[in-house]
């Protein structure tokens, strides 16, 4: 991580702390911090990593986080509220968008003492933010507010609006909302209508009409999807019909709509992705290009959409089955329940993330992807090391990801898993034909081009160049990925072993930023800084790499990333480099 001495940066500030923490310390100490402690370390540590945000400092009875987004900030903030619901503690936060200064240790500026004049003024169990943040998610974020008015907050000169969150997660629809077509429970579905040709262009209806029936065709590969026919959405070309009428007609949960306008020779497409329960819009973009090869642009305009639409609807559908108690959930909940912890990269959230398909697959016995995911759980939790009994572990994975592929031999996600589980047992040459199947099946699959990547690295017989490639067309696919820290790994390596230490450096630093990450990255990251004879650097980042696997071992590193890298690291002096800044050798 680089240094951020004396920055300045506009970010979000969720500043929260426990009411009435004093008081319940008096009355019992040690219940209450035990209470902390478990809310610290099971809600609030998850929570503000999965939402991308970053925790400046705890307290003794709250915390301080900055989050690069507002929308990141409130739903984080609401989030945890939920989650704490269960807590014997209670909360109050306050959510304020400004500039802050960060001297390397702590952050200042009036923006974080907003955000903690508006947590005061919270209630128990509330969330205040001010007008400033209200302005910018008040149509983004599916909740309602109550407007505090101006409050003269102290030590700031100027009133502030203030609006309370109503934080809410016993909220029952009213009949409307039930008798909807689109139902939580239901697999999600999306249809995506015919753009609007702004043009008057004959030639521009044909392209229209041509990205929409690819995007159509690219979405039906993800297999959770379920993707409305072209037949049925071009039924409503030419009209103007409310979203929410069109999601019901066609059971559809979002709804992507879109218009091309060309000027000159360019052509600007603007799409938008929209939950049709509520109207509300989930996502937008703009899209400007020079109109050269139409059937060139065609393409690339499919892949853009397409791979931008995918993940954000893959982090919408966690969250959502995230937010509801476990026990109202049904097969494909679970599921997505499951997939979220999956991404916690935790001992515990595989746990679960286990107990939660096993459950899934009493509803459903013929569930393929929750077979896959099992799978991959396995796997998982033998490269990170959470099992003590790994070749045990890798077996029943291959038996799951085998299964699945058994019970849908379409589903690119089971082939992509089940070449992962064969790179582990050191299958290389299988794992890199099942990369390659499943990226066949569906050629927007970021993280198969990200794991294939690290299969080529870990393989030891494959070009730099073609390693740094693959992983960065995963990256490129969905650049907000989780499994993003695994392509760093992979061209950090490439680097290490082409003596580019430097880079390989830069590399790290970028991945051990990303919130969601392994001690992967902080291992490599402490490699790169001996290898650049910055041995006290190094100390001190294997110190940290040791504080997030405190167990870490050269011999349970090796087995986890294999012979063939193992060779190359102890002919490149790089298992000499590790014990010598003090990773132990057993």
């Amino acid at each position: 991580m680089g240094d951020t001495t004396n920055q300045r940066r506009l970010v979000a500030i969720l500043a929260a702390d426990v009411a009435g923490y004093t008081k319940l310390v008096e009355q019992d100490t040690d219940g209450t911090v035990a209470a902390w402690k478990a809310a610290r370390d099971e809600v609030i540590k998850p929570l503000i990593d999965y939402n991308a945000g970053r925790i400046i400092k705890f307290t003794g009875d709250g915390f301080l986080a900055e989050f690069p987004s507002v929308q990141d900030g409130v739903a984080c903030a609401i989030s945890l509220q939920e989650q704490l619901m269960s807590s014997p503690l209670d909360f109050r936060m306050g959510v304020n968008v400004g500039d802050i200064t960060d001297d390397g240790g702590d952050v200042h500026g009036e923006g974080v003492n907003i955000a903690a004049r508006l947590e005061a003024l919270a209630d128990s169990g509330g969330i205040c933010i001010s007008g400033d943040v209200y302005n910018q998610v008040r149509n983004r974020i599916n909740t309602s507010f109550n407007d505090m008015g101006e409050q003269q907050l102290k030590h700031v000169s100027e009133p502030v609006r203030v609006y309370a969150i109503n934080v809410n997660p016993d909220h029952t629809p009213d009949p409307t909302e039930a008798s909807s077509a689109v139902q939580d429970s239901e697999k999600t579905s999306i249809a995506v209508l015919p753009f609007d040709n702004m043009s008057n262009d004959p030639e521009q209806e044909y392209f229209c009409d041509g990205v929409i029936e690819d995007i159509i065709t690219e979405l039906s590969k993800f297999r959770w999807l379920k993707v409305i026919a072209r037949n049925s959405t071009f039924a409503y070309k030419g009209q103007s019909v409310d979203i929410k009428v069109i999601g019901q007609e066609l059971g559809a949960r979002y709804v992507v709509e879109g218009s091309v306008r060309k000027s000159g020779n360019r052509i600007r497409i603007n799409a938008q992705l929209i939950d049709s329960s509520d109207g509300s819009h989930v996502w937008a973009e703009r899209f400007d290009r020079e109109l050269t090869d139409i059937f060139d642009l065609q393409d690339e305009i499919t892949q853009t959409l397409v791979s931008t639409i995918e993940p954000e609807l893959s982090v919408i559908e966690r969250d959502k089955a995230r937010r509801k108690p476990t026990e109202s959930l049904d097969a494909w909940d679970l599921y997505q329940h499951a997939v979220w912890n999956r991404f916690r990269y935790s001992k515990e959230g595989y746990a679960e993330a286990e107990r939660l398909l096993k459950e899934a697959l009493s509803h459903d016995p013929n569930f393929a992807a929750a077979y896959a995911l099992l799978g991959w759980i396995g796997y998982a939790r033998v490269i990170i090391g959470h099992t003590e009994t790994p070749e045990e572990t890798l077996s029943q994975a291959f038996s799951d990801a085998t299964k699945s592929i058994f019970l849908d031999n379409r589903d690119a996600t089971a082939y992509s898993t089940l070449a992962s589980i064969q790179t582990q047992m050191g299958l290389y040459d299988a794992a890199l034909k099942g990369f390659d199947y499943a990226i066949e099946l569906n050629p927007n699959f970021a993280q198969a081009y990200i794991y294939k990547a690290l299969t080529m690295m870990l393989s030891g017989a494959c070009d730099g160049d073609a390693i740094k490639d693959t992983a960065r067309t995963g990256m490129k696919l969905s650049p907000k990925d989780p499994a993003s820290w695994t392509a760093y790994t992979a061209i950090g390596f490439v680097q290490m072993f082409a003596d580019e230490y430097e880079a390989a450096l830069a590399t790290y630093e970028a991945a051990c930023h990303l919130p969601v990450t392994t001690y992967y990255p902080y291992l490599s990251r402490s490699l790169a800084l001996k290898l650049l004879d910055r041995s006290e650097e190094a100390e001190v980042a294997m110190a940290k790499t040791l504080d997030i696997k405190p167990d870490l071992t050269w011999a349970k590193y090796a087995q986890q990333v294999g012979r063939p890298l193992t060779a190359m690291m102890k002919s490149n002096g790089m298992m000499d480099a590790l014990v010598a800044i003090g990773l132990p050798e057993k």
